[in-house]
């Protein structure tokens, strides 16, 4: 008879168990299951939810990977050797073209000039002295006092003069030139980096970088397009013109500048292992938010946009006439046709049967009918929509008394409902009894 009552203690602890689990599987499905609140509209009103139309650019558009690069930049090289006495730029700094950047020392050099200048002047010296020499033994020999072998002296005497002054001039010409090289000029307007060498170092014509300029405004981006593209824009410029391209560069940090070509060309020839061709692109770059050798993302289409109405997926249905949506105006649904063009995402072109002002219905549509009255909540976007299905609570899950008794703050572990101690001893009580009663019987027979 103990083996009955050891199973019986178990049918029970198993059957509360059980019980337990599926009121509390009941109430969690009802929590996490969205639901319209009762009493959220009066009597025969429907709750849904509506959101608004948005007007959007649906013309096409070709996005690319590009490479920003300047159109100009120049590695400041020395041309004459010798320590650097002056740095004359700020590192980091817009320089103008002609800027004097670095000064090389400049006494050697100055001194070369004055030498040349001093060979120039007594080679000029030379010059006058031969040629008058040449004149007198000219008038000589016409007169036949002077022989002719003393007359082609004095005229090669006076030849080789002229060419030492044109030698002592060019000399000087390269004199100058070297002194004009201790002063390192700007060659073009742009940003200068790091100063390479500092004041005081030693530096070898043509074999050092001293500094790099770059030039930012115009810029240049390039990128790759493919073979038909290439085609198909070659053709629509050719039919509307270049300025019928606009394009839009988006910066790493998602910034968007609205942007025009001042000049395209392409490269010579398609590269036949990847079928593309690369493109170079020069933009304005006044703000100077393009920065040589940055990666940017450039978005080419047609410069007149295409204006489109677009309508969530979710407000879209369907019969046997075709689709429709359902509007709602003044609290009343109302059913539109509607012809659809291509979807975008997760929204859908409306080609005709609605305007930007209406309000369609994304959520509860099948509940209402054509005409019938509703109470309608407004949701801005998507992310409103889903943060409003986790938060709606039911009417019927916050009043029943299990899913008050599951929401206190305190649950007693002692509770008969929880704890099955109390009503199996009073089973075994029972049983015993029923047990001695059988064993009374037995024993009065």
């Amino acid at each position: 008879m103990k083996l009955g009552t050891v199973s019986n203690r178990k049918i029970l602890q198993q059957t509360a168990l059980l019980l337990l689990c599926g009121v509390a599987g009941w109430y969690l499905k009802g929590k996490l299951t969205p639901s319209i609140p009762m009493g959220a509209g009066g009597a025969g009103e429907t709750y849904v939810l509506i959101q608004g139309l948005e007007n959007a650019d649906i013309s096409s558009k070709h996005s690319y990977i590009g490479h920003v690069e300047a159109i100009k930049s120049v590695n400041l090289i020395p041309q004459v050797s010798g320590y650097v006495e002056k740095v004359l730029f700020q590192e980091g700094s817009y320089v103008q073209e002609g800027d004097i950047l670095f000064i090389i020392e400049q006494k050697r050099y100055l001194a070369n000039v004055e030498l040349r200048k001093a060979e120039l002047e007594s080679a000029k010296a030379n010059l006058v002295r031969a040629e008058r020499d040449f004149k007198r033994q000219a008038q000589l020999s016409k007169q036949n006092y002077a022989s002719k072998a003393t007359f082609d002296t004095a005229e090669s005497t006076y030849l080789q003069a002229k060419a030492a002054v044109s030698q002592a001039e060019a000399n000087l010409d390269l004199a100058e030139i070297d002194l004009g090289y201790t002063e390192i000029k700007a060659p073009i307007s742009g940003f200068i980096g790091k100063a390479l060498v500092t004041e005081g170092n030693y530096v070898s014509s043509s074999a050092q970088n001293l500094a790099r300029i770059v030039q930012t405004n115009p810029i240049r981006v390039a990128f790759s397009v493919s073979d038909k593209e290439y085609l198909d824009s070659k053709l629509f410029s050719q039919q509307n013109g270049e300025h019928a391209i606009r394009s839009e560069i988006v910066l790493p940090n998602g910034k968007v500048i609205e942007n025009h070509f001042q000049s395209r060309f392409t490269d010579n020839e398609i590269n036949s292992d990847t079928a593309t061709i690369a493109v170079y692109a020069e933009y304005k770059n006044d703000e100077n938010l393009l920065i040589p050798g940055n990666y940017v993302d450039i978005k080419i289409g047609p410069k007149e946009s295409q204006e489109a109405l677009l309508v969530p997926q979710s407000a879209i249905a369907q019969d046997e006439h075709g689709n429709y949506v359902m509007v709602v105006k003044d609290n009343i649904a109302e059913q539109r046709r509607v012809t659809l063009g291509d979807t975008i995402g997760t929204k859908q072109i409306v080609k005709s049967g609605l305007s930007i002002d209406d309000k369609v219905i994304i959520q509860g549509l099948q509940k209402v009918t054509n005409g019938s009255k509703v109470k309608a909540e407004l949701i801005k976007n998507e992310n409103e929509l889903n943060d409003n299905k986790l938060q709606t609570p039911t009417q019927v899950e916050d009043s029943h008394p299990i899913a008050q008794a599951l929401q206190a703050p305190e649950v007693d572990v002692n509770s008969p409902m929880l704890n099955s101690s109390a009503p199996i001893a009073d089973t075994e009580s029972q049983a015993t009894s029923a047990t001695n009663t059988i064993s009374f019987v037995e024993e009065a027979e």
